[in-house]
């Protein structure tokens, strides 16, 4: 399992870079995310929450067959029941199951397979990529959009301290 280059009958798969993540993200209208949850202990969740509140305006479908609304959003029970298709299908899904994910999204037209940080599946990569679609994997979107748009520093978040000093007063 590579996180960086996979082999694929369409010429190898490369990790994008951090330019080419930032102009998927700025060409990007709408986002697909599957395996939302309605639970605000999930990553998922906070993805949901960060995206629908950020300065980018993203139309969002959260989607998960056993949820009926996520932070006032209808959920929607696969890819293939979404009212239009997606720029990015972005993946909240055990690594077993991104193959299948990457199959629906390419069956529906998506341009983007985004499989967020943790994850990955060269065989995901390889049906997406031999497809035509980007992929991004083992990236968070909601960390990579606050980082171009300025809300996350390389280091960590960004808290506009500049000293870890306590003030005194």
């Amino acid at each position: 399992m590579s996180l960086e280059r996979v082999e694929t009958a369409r010429g190898d798969w490369v990790a994008p870079s951090a330019a080419e993540r930032r102009a998927i993200l700025r060409a990007a209208k709408s986002i697909a995310v599957v395996g939302a949850s309605g639970n605000p202990a999930r990553a998922s969740n906070f993805v949901l929450a960060y995206m629908r509140s950020s300065s980018a305006d993203y139309t969002l479908w959260p989607v998960n067959p056993r949820e009926q609304e996520i932070l006032g959003m209808k959920v929607y029970p696969s890819l293939r029941d979404l009212p239009q298709t997606p720029d990015i299908v972005d993946v909240f899904r055990r690594n077993e199951d991104l193959p299948e994910v990457a199959r629906e999204a390419v069956e529906i037209g998506a341009k983007v397979l985004w499989i967020q940080l943790g994850l990955h599946s060269d065989e995901a990569v390889r049906i997406a990529h031999e497809a035509g679609l980007r992929v991004v994997t083992n990236r968070c979107i909601k960390i990579e959009h606050a980082r171009f748009a300025g809300g996350l520093h390389l280091a960590g978040f960004d808290t506009g301290v500049i000293s870890s000093r306590r003030t005194r007063g």
